[in-house]
């Protein structure tokens, strides 16, 4: 048996992992003179005006992912809850959502008092199980948010149909998955309304920002609004119809995001083929469960590579020291989430909202976060096929210790 990194033994990988993020040319320098040129940085623009950067990116973004609308705003947190309040949400009312996934997608309805209710997650794709969703419906329920995981849609078929059921608003949390498909069908355009980040680790990057995109156009009016210090689209300056913030994009993020969107395409085609590799590579490793993929996802995003231990593995091995064993042999493997009904600040924050303790269980988010999911970030399957084969080799050196 070759002796692991971590003690004292070669590692797989020494060499550097040299994907560039962002990635960035003249095109992105080019944008941005063109904002400073114009003296025009930010603000609100006539409707139907090209020659701004935001325009032009809510015009793209909509186009790229079959909308009549998008809207550009300050990040994914803010999309949510704009989209919630936009959709009807008040303080009080109860929004489903899973507990694994980042802590924005629960802390966006808090921001305004509106609840979020966990419901657990399918074991075999970590994406919010439809069939519990029914029985956390109460009549305080208003919307349900479909978070795509990792780039990967949920199940937006059964979802919709739920939601379609009883009444209530079907936001898409697509922070990660930019350019993903279910059915034919892009993230974002599915449910009632759709949320993007555009932070720096995601797939589509200007640094910060967040779009949110609907084909109703009543919807986008109530979230143009709200961005907009509660002004109406076919108002005056000084015609505030409803209580709003300036949640607006500026003309800089605009610019760079319509640079980057340039090279989106070329770089899910680079993921797409390194996770085809890497699903070859590691289907076979002893130890390792790769997730399913519902065959009605037409496209996934790829924005993280997850994968997890199997439940008799993780019998014999400690999560956090696995995989350090496999950062040791040079490969930049991550925990990921922890499980957001256990969080203790976002359940502290329920309790004083609601005056009452709320016990969420998730006992498969639960244990997946504790034992056995792990991710490689973005970034790694922008490298080259080599370094699909150093993640490989290296997983499998230290799952053949254990044994």
């Amino acid at each position: 048996m070759e002796k692991l990194a971590i003690d004292g033994g070669t590692p797989v990988r020494s060499r550097p992992w040299n994907a560039q993020w962002p990635e960035f040319g003249e095109l992105e320098r080019k944008l941005v003179l063109e904002v400073v040129d114009s003296g025009h940085w930010g603000g609100v623009f006539p409707f139907g005006s090209q020659k701004e950067k935001v325009p032009q990116l809510e015009s793209q973004f909509a186009q790229l992912h079959n909308c009549k609308h998008a809207i550009g705003v300050p990040n994914g947190t803010l999309a949510i809850t704009i989209a919630l309040q936009a959709a009807g949400v008040k303080p009080g009312d109860e929004v489903i959502v899973p507990p694994y996934t980042f802590i924005a997608t629960a802390s966006a309805p808090l921001l305004f008092g509106a609840i979020p209710v966990f419901v657990d997650i399918e074991e075999e794709t970590l994406l919010l199980d439809p069939e519990k969703v029914e029985s956390a419906i109460t009549p305080k329920t208003k919307a349900i948010i479909a978070v795509h995981i990792a780039g990967c849609p949920a199940n937006m078929s059964r979802l919709k149909e739920i939601a379609g059921k009883h009444g209530l608003v079907l936001i898409e949390d697509a922070a990660q998955a930019v350019g993903a498909e279910w059915e034919g069908h892009k993230v974002g355009s599915i449910g009632d309304l759709g949320t993007f980040s555009l932070q720096s680790s995601k797939n589509l990057n200007a640094g910060e920002g967040g779009i949110v995109t609907t084909n109703n156009t009543s919807y986008w009016e109530q979230a143009w609004s709200i961005v907009n210090i509660g002004r109406i689209p076919s108002g005056e300056w000084y015609q505030h119809e409803r209580l709003g913030q300036n949640y607006r994009l500026t003309e800089f993020q605009a610019a760079i995001a319509l640079a980057q969107m340039t090279r989106l395409e070329e770089q899910m085609a680079r993921r797409e083929k390194n996770v085809a590799l890497l699903n070859q590579l590691l289907a076979s490793l002893d130890g390792i469960q790769l997730l399913t993929m519902d065959p009605r996802v037409t496209r996934h995003a790829n924005h993280l590579y997850l994968f997890k231990l199997e439940r008799t593995f993780c019998e014999m091995v400690n999560k956090s020291e696995f995989i350090r064993k496999v950062n040791a042999e040079g490969i930049p493997l991550t925990e990921g989430y922890s499980s957001l009904n256990l969080n203790a600040s976002l359940m502290r924050t329920i309790e004083e909202l609601t005056g009452e303790k709320r016990i969420n269980e998730c006992p498969v988010s639960e244990r997946i976060c504790q034992s056995q999911s792990m991710w490689l970030a973005q970034t790694v399957l922008l490298e080259d096929e080599n370094s699909m084969y150093d993640i490989a080799n290296a997983l499998d050196k230290v799952v053949r210790s254990y044994h």
